[in-house]
């Protein structure tokens, strides 16, 4: 029948979690908007740091808005099916003695004072 699947897609935002997300929308945005108000009040009345918050509660408001949308426009493109999961570890970087060998060919003292250090590896490993 055409025109069910549209049916049945809007009828996940009456779910209980969606009609309270409206609700806490709907509330938000209406404070907001009240409060710019009372803040309009305010600054017409001699108050100078009103006129700041006349003009940054109708913001909130338009946020509450736009997250509002987000959060359908996110729920809209959900089909349901689990994501892929990233790969736990990420890929085999190259081998790090290839690395040492190319940076040793390029810097002797890096090359004396690795093989200092491999001296020293091998000493403890004899005696631990």
């Amino acid at each position: 029948m055409p025109g069910e699947g549209y049916s049945q897609g809007v009828r996940r935002f009456f779910t209980p979690g969606w009609l309270g997300l409206h609700a806490l929308a709907i509330a938000l945005f209406s404070a907001f908007l009240f409060f710019g108000w009372w803040q309009l009040s305010r600054a017409q009345a001699g108050n100078d740091r009103s006129w700041a918050y006349v003009f940054e509660w109708p913001i909130f408001a338009i946020f509450v808005v736009v997250m509002w949308v987000k959060m359908i426009r996110d729920e809209l493109n959900d089909d349901g099916k689990p994501k892929p999961q990233p790969p736990l570890q990420p890929p085999e970087p190259p081998a790090k003695s290839e690395i040492i060998r190319q940076q040793e060919e390029e810097d002797e003292e890096l090359a004396a004072y690795n093989r200092y250090l491999a001296r020293l590896n091998s000493q403890s490993k004899r005696r631990g």
